[in-house]
């Protein structure tokens, strides 16, 4: 509110330029963005649960925090009952001493965590991906899979009472690989993911300057199957919407504003053709 002008001082009424004058100042300020659909979620309506743990360390960078916990402990009601300065009185000091005995004798019998940090590398060009987040799904036992993203230096942390880490790594523009290591491994690994040439060819397609549109039209035709399957993510829940491959072409070869907003989300191919692809619109 204090670089901008806002329709309203509550911000669950903020809709249309509010909003991406928001993400345009986050972004700025902690390089960082929440898309129009978590502010959706999360500020228009009454959420049943936080926000990921991303998203909350994100806006209290946001409001000059370190992080989330940072904030916690800044907005933390103060007690105010008599006597609370007298901290190390002897029912706390023999307090204190029960739980530290209780923690170091768990110590002994709750296995050490490992950890486990991997950086992932382009094969072609032999320097860490960075500019597209890699999806990391961690399958350790029997536990649910847990989703976690590459950071901004196309490495991940991961922290297990398991001596080993067995995770799968994807993104839209890059092969899937599932990966298996072991506490006897180094600690450090750069791990090359290959590209996915035709996701990402059809990515340049879609968000480069190509003058020559004809010429465009016959790569991406030779690109696309005549039956490939392509279909569009509809925002809000809204549903999809099909597209037969002529119309699809003549939407990423007719220069508009909108053919800047187009994102690839997963594509598949057979025999070198892209037989199934999936994009949306970002707003």
């Amino acid at each position: 509110m204090k670089n901008n002008t806002a329709s309203s001082i509550n911000i669950s009424e903020w809709k249309g330029q509010d909003i991406v004058s928001f993400q345009e100042d986050l972004q700025q300020k902690v390089k960082g963005n929440i898309s129009e659909k978590s502010f959706y979620s999360y500020f228009k309506n009454t959420p049943k649960k936080l926000p990921r743990i991303d998203i909350l360390n994100l806006l209290a960078k946001y409001c000059d925090f370190e992080n989330w916990n940072d904030f916690k402990i800044n907005h933390s009601p103060q007690s105010s009952k008599k006597g609370s300065k007298n901290k190390f009185s002897l029912q706390w000091i023999w307090i204190v001493c029960t739980f530290t005995a209780i923690i170091f004798i768990a110590y002994l019998f709750i296995p050490n965590e490992n950890t486990f940090k991997f950086c992932f590398i382009d094969p072609d060009r032999n320097v860490p991906i960075t500019k597209t987040p890699l999806t990391i799904t961690i399958l350790n036992n029997s536990e649910s899979p847990f989703y976690i993203k590459s950071d901004s230096t196309g490495c991940f942390t991961w922290k297990t009472k398991d001596k080993f880490v067995h995770f799968i790594v994807q993104s839209p523009y890059h092969k899937t690989d599932t990966i298996y290591r072991t506490t006897s491994q180094k600690d450090l690994e750069n791990i090359q993911v290959q590209t996915d040439d035709y996701a990402l060819m059809l990515h340049y397609y879609a968000n480069g300057k190509i003058e020559d549109w004809k010429n465009r039209k016959n790569e991406l035709s030779k690109l696309i199957a005549n039956d490939a399957t392509i279909f569009q993510v509809l925002p809000y829940g809204l549903g999809i919407e099909v597209y037969e491959k002529n119309k699809f072409i003549e939407l990423l070869t007719t220069p508009t504003e909108s053919l800047k907003n187009i994102e690839i989300i997963a594509s598949q191919k057979i025999n070198g053709k892209i037989v199934k692809l999936k994009f949306k619109v970002k707003s």
